[in-house]
């Protein structure tokens, strides 16, 4: 399985209301802001913590599931959603978030920009050439997958009224898993799912809810227990066809599940330990993921680990991965507004220098 992450920089400048309550619900998306409002003196919306928290954990997933396959230097074929075993958090997980990010970056440049499209374009070439580059080191990345689909499908959605997208959500995702399980079809459903939630108004208030959550959870479980049900009882021929489109939609409903889970928990006494642990690394996603790479290239061919042959060592190395990332990622957060590699993403992605460090008070 590729090692699917789309990490998302900090939201760009925008008017102090809500990402989400200013996206155009009705229609596709115009480049209107509004009058007599300067683009330049636009604030930053507050960010939506629980997208942070979610992206880091799924981080560590990732990073576990493909440790091995990056150490050995092998190319990674997508068979089922969510590979053949384990990763049931990464690929619809980091294709939701990179959907929803897509969208709050749009609503952010029609009230910033003549043409926001362009932004949304730049920002699209810029993660190409990141991940052509990082396949030089690992060939099953995901990223260049990310940019080529979102630029298929993503970018001409926001020509498209809100109905119109979720329904092509809704043909693309069981159109993915009845022919083949997942691949690029998958990731450009689950796109334009991510892109729904945002125009539809779910993501805002996604760190707000805890009924919502629950009672989708619970929907999320008895499909997979259906499901399950239904693949025991498959036969061969046709039963074997109906079998394997119904293990990968299980295990599909069964990443929503583990999603849910961690939001309801994030409406919990344990939200303060959730953030601390995980926001960093999710703030800094872009970032961790690439020096992911390389730390492992590192540990398993400068030191000579047997990454590739020991699941103990491959644990044991990611643990350790991952907690340096976390200390990095905490420190650096703690001067900066975002990571490296997300600060010249960002760069890139609206044609001019920003800030970097904060402002001193």
């Amino acid at each position: 399985m590729p090692r699917e992450d789309l990490p998302q920089d900090p939201h760009p400048k925008g008017p102090t209301s809500h990402p989400s309550a200013r996206l155009p619900h009705d229609g596709p998306a115009t480049a209107a802001p509004a009058s007599g409002t300067p683009r330049t003196a636009a604030l930053s919306p507050p960010r939506i913590i629980a997208l942070d928290v979610l992206r880091g954990l799924t981080l560590c997933e990732i990073l576990l599931a493909n440790i091995q396959l990056i150490a050995n230097h092998g190319t990674a074929v997508v068979t089922l959603p969510m590979g053949d075993w384990d990763p049931w958090l990464g690929l619809p997980t980091f294709s939701l978030l990179f959907g929803i990010g897509f969208s709050l970056l749009l609503d952010s440049a029609v009230n910033r920009v003549p043409r926001p499209r362009l932004v949304l374009l730049r920002r699209l070439l810029a993660l190409l050439a990141i991940g052509l580059v990082h396949m030089l080191l690992w060939p099953g990345e995901i990223l260049t997958k990310y940019a080529i689909v979102g630029m298929l499908v993503l970018l001409p959605s926001t020509w498209l009224p809100r109905w119109a997208v979720a329904g092509l959500a809704a043909a693309l995702v069981p159109a993915a898993l009845f022919f083949g399980g997942g691949g690029p079809l998958l990731i450009a459903g689950l796109f334009l799912l991510g892109s729904t939630l945002v125009r539809y108004g779910v993501v805002e208030k996604i760190d707000r809810s805890t009924r919502g959550p629950v009672l989708l959870g619970l929907v999320f479980a008895a499909g997979v227990a259906s499901a399950r049900w239904v693949q025991a009882n498959a036969q061969t021929g046709a039963g074997a066809t109906q079998s394997s489109f119904t293990s990968s939609l299980a295990d599909l409903l069964l990443a929503g599940v583990y999603v849910c889970a961690l939001l309801v928990l994030f409406r919990t006494p344990l939200r303060p330990a959730l953030q601390a642990v995980f926001a960093p690394l999710g703030r800094m996603a872009l970032t961790n993921y690439l020096t992911a790479t390389l730390l492992v290239l590192a540990a398993s061919h400068g030191l000579g680990l047997p990454i590739g042959q020991s699941l103990t060592a491959a644990y044991l190395a990611a643990g350790a991965i991952l907690a340096a990332q976390w200390l990095f990622s905490t420190l650096w957060l703690r001067r900066y507004r975002q990571g490296p590699i997300e600060w010249l993403w960002r760069w890139a992605t609206w044609a001019h220098r920003p800030p970097l460090s904060r402002a001193r008070t």
